[in-house]
């Protein structure tokens, strides 16, 4: 029957219900969101594209004419997922990407390292300090945690990101502050050198900071710009001889800010285009040493936690920065801060991960050995529900953390949107674990003894910093939406030429029709996963083909004004990161089964019980999305909130009266 059809534009258009070509979005990354002509969080770079999308010249609308449409597909999984498509080659098998020697080497550092934190650093004493114990950053530094990653050849251990993880999930488990003292060093404050700076950089820079003979900060932060890095104050400004910059400008709230000696600071410095000739302020990262002159930094910040880590002002006056310490390219800036912070994220869900496992073992030694009504209080049903749920937070931040790194130890590219969603996920859980831990302690959860109250204290701060949860939402949502717009771009371009597009066209064409009859449109994971997952299987792809259904229905309906609609939009990257946990359980529990693991069956179950669950959170948020109801709950949340702020807190009358 399909073939009967005459693949006319107007007949194709009306199968897919694509509207105008400018609907189809071509939004550029959004990795930082910025607030601009009242547009709230939709980036520089979006808005660019968007209004270019909406000029688009005849001439290219005719080039497209005669042009069969490429097939580019993404290898990311939460890319496809945001199409209704299912790219399985990041996420299965399950990744195991280290070596023998790799493995070997591991193993090796593992037990020193938690032997290290279990007999010679003090977390509560470091907190009480506030500041890590000179003992234990001596010992940090001969143990070679300060280097991690820089290559062997320049001082470092030269660990994969897999390695690292593991190394890093350890130091979780037992002090955040210590942590973030490491982290905020090596996994941004000198990360950049590492991507992005030259051969003589490197060499100059990295050995004195892989032996922690000197400490790096990450200088990104101003007081008006958090979320907003784009806005940022600083300045550098090129000599007339043109061999250095003068750095002038202020940060807040830097890690190792007041015990750093490099610095890697983002400035803004003119750029001239030469194709144009005209200049620009655009942001530039620099090297920056204390000892060029001009760096102060302020007391130590008071803190809710991490009193461990280092918190300060820096400030830079009049400092002289060689044009040689540019890191990577003038006026490149942005890219390098994007690109830090992303390869750093995947370090967050498993130190994350660590701390989990590290509190659930706490809950577990109590429920098993207090008694309350006759009985061990593990036995009662309240808190089995705690445990188990605790347990399944802390596998899905786990299997994020290590699929993630081993992605991109395998060489990927595309990994943005899983490192944001591990970030979010990870950061989020852990603070659910360990306040369900305090509740199963009841009153002793709550002493200081116990030690759970300093770890609340030290996680409140990740679902902040490296990107607030709720910037990384959008993020999520927006990138998602990107992708899902280019492909109804792709489309759109295929229907100017359909005769010699016809197999894109049937295929999609095709797929609309069995999704909006409630068939299937295709997609199966029989034969990647474990057979004895092939029910868990079957939700994660319906979910996939739910988000990608309603995701299309909101381009087509919101087109270019969806970057403003924020309740929308934090809904979908909410099953977006339900979607992406699905499917890295599925694939850790299914290597598991197949590899004969002593704990597969318990896995299997937790991965069971987490996709039926998830899939029942999705489809609600699938539903509701799609119905009236939402639009007048988004108007009732807007309108209370507006009330609220314009009172200056609550309106409602006291019962009282008075």
């Amino acid at each position: 029957m399909m073939q009967s059809v005459r693949w006319t534009p107007a007949v194709c258009q009306r199968a897919l219900q694509v509207v105008t070509p400018t609907i189809a979005l071509g939004f550029r990354s959004p990795a930082c969101f910025v607030i601009s002509n009242g547009r709230l969080y939709a980036s520089h770079s979006a808005q660019a594209v968007l209004e270019k999308a909406a000029s688009e010249s005849t001439a290219e609308v005719k080039t497209a004419t005669n042009m069969k449409v490429p097939s580019l597909e993404s290898k990311s999984f939460a890319v496809s997922m945001f199409k209704g498509q299912l790219s399985t080659e990041q996420v299965f098998p399950f990744p195991s990407v280290l070596n023998e020697e790799q493995s070997q080497f591991l193993k090796e550092l593992v037990g020193p390292v938690s032997k290290f934190f279990e007999e010679v650093n003090d977390p509560a004493k470091n907190d009480a300090l506030e500041k890590v114990e000179d003992g234990t950053m001596q010992g940090l530094k001969e143990m070679g945690a300060f280097g991690l990653q820089v290559p062997a050849d320049l001082g470092g251990l030269g660990l994969t990101n897999t390695q690292y993880a593991r190394l890093v999930e350890i130091v979780g488990m037992h002090d955040l502050g210590v942590g973030i003292t490491l982290g905020a060093h090596q996994s941004i404050g000198f990360k950049g050198i590492l991507l992005f700076g030259n051969k003589k950089q490197k060499e100059k820079y990295l050995p004195s900071l892989a032996s922690g003979e000197k400490i790096a900060a990450f200088c990104l932060t101003e007081p008006a710009s958090g979320s907003d890095a784009a806005s940022i104050k600083t300045t550098a400004v090129k000599s007339e001889c043109g061999q250095y910059y003068t750095l002038n400008g202020g940060k807040i709230w830097i890690s190792n800010g007041g015990i750093a000696d490099i610095f890697t600071v983002f400035a803004k410095s003119q750029v001239k285009d030469e194709t144009t000739g005209e200049v620009k302020d655009k942001i530039s990262a620099f090297i920056v040493e204390k000892d060029f002159g001009g760096v102060t930094s302020g007391p130590p910040e008071k803190k809710m936690g991490i009193k461990a880590s280092n918190t300060a002002e820096v400030h830079f006056d009049n400092v002289r920065v060689p044009a040689d310490n540019v890191l990577g390219e003038i006026g490149s800036g942005f890219k390098v801060a994007m690109n830090i912070l992303n390869n750093g994220r995947f370090g967050m869900a498993a130190a994350l991960s660590g701390t989990m496992k590290g509190v659930i073992s706490k809950a577990v030694d109590h429920a098993a050995n207090r008694t309350q009504f006759g009985n061990k209080i593990h036995n009662f049903g309240a808190i089995q529900e705690k445990v188990a749920r605790m347990a399944m937070l802390q596998y899905v931040s786990e299997s994020m953390a290590y699929m993630i790194s081993a992605n991109m130890d395998m060489g990927a590219t595309e990994f943005q949107i899983e490192a944001a969603i591990s970030k979010i996920f990870a950061s989020e859980a852990a603070w659910n674990v360990s306040d369900e831990c305090i509740q199963i302690m009841g009153g002793m959860g709550f002493m200081k003894d116990a030690g759970v109250e300093r770890v609340m204290r030290d996680l409140r701060i990740f679902r902040i910093f490296e990107g607030t949860n709720d910037i990384l939402r959008l993020f999520v949502a927006l990138n998602g939406f990107q992708n899902a717009g280019n492909q109804l771009k792709n489309i759109q371009k295929a229907l100017k030429n359909p005769i010699g597009n016809a197999g894109l066209l049937v295929s999609e064409i095709g797929k609309r029709i069995k999704r909006r009859a409630g068939m299937s449109t295709g997609l199966s994971l029989k034969g990647v996963i474990h057979p004895e997952l092939n029910s868990s299987g079957e939700l994660t792809v319906k979910a996939i083909e739910e988000l990608g259904g309603v995701v299309e229905i909101l381009l087509l309906k919101h087109g270019k004004k969806i970057v403003d609609e924020q309740f929308v939009l934090m809904r979908v990257a909410d099953s977006a990161i339900d979607l992406y946990a699905m499917v890295v359980v599925l694939s850790r529990a299914s290597r598991s089964l197949s590899q004969g693991l002593p704990s597969a069956e318990h896995e299997k179950v937790l991965c069971e019980t987490w996709c039926t669950e998830t899939y029942a959170r999705i489809t609600k948020n699938m539903k509701e999305l799609n119905s009236s109801s939402s639009k007048q709950l988004f108007r009732n949340l807007r309108a209370i909130s507006k009330a609220v702020v314009e009172n200056g807190g609550i309106v409602s009358a006291h019962p009282l009266g008075f």
